[in-house]
């Protein structure tokens, strides 16, 4: 449901002065410390920012998918270890319970998520299974009623910090793709589910993922999320569409911070008897990065809108998170160009962002794998 403008304004208003008073002073301590302070977690929370997505009818602020969109471009103007602690209670962590989710399940996960007493995490990905997730080879053997959970997933989003996690195995063990896949609702501490380490990331530090092992755990049948064996993959596609609206947008929200703290070192830094700024060839990477990020955000805005309209978005969200991800990617090494070697030099922030953004193009869904929804989309819708 969307937000009464007069709501949505103050919203933004007083999440855009957290995000520049108390996060953006905090980035460099965050990546040293590779944690998110207690009380900036108890802001957050206070805030209402883990159940944006989550109906008000449990909990949540019931945003619009138009309204999270610009939460999100607000959220992605700092670093994204803030939004990744909050982004899978808002998206893959708890849209799947939100959308096939039995009444149950629904009344007993998605007020605390919405509240944060919970971090949700979704294990689809697996050391042999990542693009093609039909190919998992996690398994649930029935056991009256009962199932028993054997197999590891890998690089899973905030499963260090987990209270939930929405785990895909195969439940029709004599199938070989994604038709006997099912989705489990199984809590932190279950015996039979431990941790590995935290994994040693190229970027976004203070966001965690571990792989999430499965030996002989055993969850009652009534965690199989919607109560029905065979339809998890079919809800993890369906939960796919608001993710990659929401990673696009978060997206937007980088380019254009580092389009601005790219414009004011260009402004202040002098070469040549004058700031770089006034040569033509910066001017050339400044305008490329305005253009490229108004275009993200442009895509983002209405397919948005389209989306809560009702209409199928399938295809233009993919070319939403296709756009908007390779679009900062670009940003990025055009910021680091202009800053020069202040750009490789860890003071600055620059070289950092450079490498949290990599990430955006790999996880939900990587730039490839969008290209195969757009195309074959293409082609049937011709057919």
């Amino acid at each position: 449901m969307a937000l009464d403008k007069d709501v949505l304004d103050q919203l933004l208003d007083t999440l855009g002065r957290f995000v520049r008073e108390k996060l953006v002073p905090l980035e460099h301590k965050v990546a040293e410390d590779d944690a998110i302070p207690a009380e900036v977690i108890a802001a957050m929370r206070e805030m209402g920012l883990f159940g944006l997505s989550i109906p008000e009818e449990y909990g949540g602020l019931g945003l619009s998918m138009a309204d999270e969109v610009q939460v999100a471009f607000q959220l992605g103007q700092t670093s994204p270890a803030f939004r990744s602690l909050i982004g899978t209670n808002n998206g893959i962590g708890s849209q799947g319970i939100v959308i096939d989710g039995t009444e149950e399940q629904k009344q007993n996960y998605l007020p605390r998520l919405a509240a944060g007493e919970i971090v949700g995490a979704f294990a689809l990905t697996e050391p042999e299974s990542g693009s093609d997730a039909g190919s998992l080879r996690t398994t649930a053997r029935r056991d009256g009623d009962h199932f028993i959970l054997n197999g590891t997933k890998r690089y899973i989003t905030n499963a260090p910090q987990a209270g939930l996690f929405t785990v895909f195995a195969r439940t029709d063990l004599d199938s070989r793709d994604a038709r006997g896949v099912s989705a489990f609702l199984v809590e932190a501490g279950t015996p039979g589910l431990s941790l590995g380490p935290i994994d040693k990331k190229m970027g976004q530090k203070g966001a965690h993922t571990c792989d999430v092992i499965f030996e002989d755990c055993r969850v009652p049948a009534s965690a199989i999320l919607g109560g029905r064996e065979g339809q998890g993959f079919k809800t993890a596609m369906k939960v796919l569409d608001r993710g990659r609206l929401h990673i696009g947008a978060v997206c937007v929200g980088l380019a254009e911070r580092l389009i601005r703290d790219s414009l004011s070192y260009a402004m202040e830094r002098k070469q040549f008897g004058q700031p770089l700024a006034e040569f033509q060839l910066i001017q050339a990477m400044l305008a490329d990065s305005r253009a490229e990020a108004y275009a993200a955000r442009c895509m983002v805005l209405e397919t948005a809108r389209r989306r809560d309209a009702g209409q199928n978005v399938n295809t233009d969200a993919a070319c939403c998170k296709l756009f908007a991800t390779e679009m900062v990617g670009r940003v990025a090494d055009r910021a680091v160009q202009i800053h020069g070697g202040a750009g490789y030099i860890a003071d600055y922030g620059i070289e950092r962002f450079y490498r949290d953004v990599r990430l955006f193009r790999i996880y939900e869904g990587t730039t490839q794998i969008q290209q195969l929804v757009i195309a074959r989309n293409m082609i049937r819708e011709a057919a």
